[in-house]
């Protein structure tokens, strides 16, 4: 421990993010929260992501880089790094968003205070600055589990020992793996909470729920009517 922190795991995925990287590394090399490793596993990028990752590796040791040698997708890339965390704790950041400098410190005081198993926070997307969730985050969270996703992924800070319990996350659902983990946290009771404060800048342009929605739409239903997804999109 640093100070009494417990060691937080950061595990980021990334594939072909080279113009965006930068910035979600920068963000989390920054955090006011010291007792932190960050994970980067590179999907089988075909730009320069792997190269940019591999910089940062070479000049900070908090940082290990791992390499699919083939494009496994967001959910087994996750899980493939919480198998090689050594923290009590995992947060996520995606590659095309940023972190504030606070944020990480932030949740870790909610989490230790209120014991919470996992929390998430609300975000400012970029280019508009509009809050999400809006006017949704003062409704209860289990009504609106059964309409949509309120959490923010990349913002999600939860005990290691209880994404064990749950064995990771859930490889079946390719797509809307986030929204197939919180809807469990909740229904099997876990202490769960999005903290009302922006701690994360969220890119909503060309990211993975607009280039497949789709694919969204079908694993995010499979999760409102309780069932395993049977075909592969």
């Amino acid at each position: 421990m640093i100070n009494n922190q417990p060691l937080v795991s950061v595990i980021l995925s990334v594939y072909n993010s080279d113009t965006s990287i930068s910035k979600a590394i920068e963000s989390l090399l920054a955090q006011s929260y010291k007792n932190l490793e960050i994970l980067i596993i590179d999907d089988a990028s075909t730009d320069k992501s792997y190269e940019i990752c591999s910089e940062y590796e070479k000049q900070h040791k908090k940082i290990s880089l791992f390499r699919n040698k083939e494009n496994l997708g967001l959910t087994a890339s996750l899980n493939i790094l919480i198998g090689h965390s050594k923290g009590d704790y995992i947060a996520r950041q995606d590659a095309d968003d940023v972190s504030t400098r606070d944020r990480l410190e932030v949740q870790m005081k909610q989490v230790i205070k209120m014991n919470l198993d996992a929390c998430c926070s609300r975000a400012l997307v970029m280019d508009t600055n509009r809050v999400i969730p809006g006017f949704s985050y003062f409704l209860p969270i289990k009504l609106l589990l059964k309409y949509k996703n309120p959490f923010i992924h990349g913002t999600l800070v939860i005990k290691k020992e209880v994404l064990n319990q749950l064995k990771g996350y859930d490889e079946m659902f390719v797509f809307a793996q986030d929204y197939k983990l919180m809807s469990d946290l909740v229904k099997r009771r876990y202490k769960v909470k999005i903290i009302n404060r922006t701690l994360y800048q969220l890119n909503m342009e060309n990211n993975i729920s607009n280039i497949f929605k789709k694919e969204q739409e079908y694993y995010s239903k499979c999760v409102k009517q309780n069932i395993q997804p049977t075909k592969q999109l």
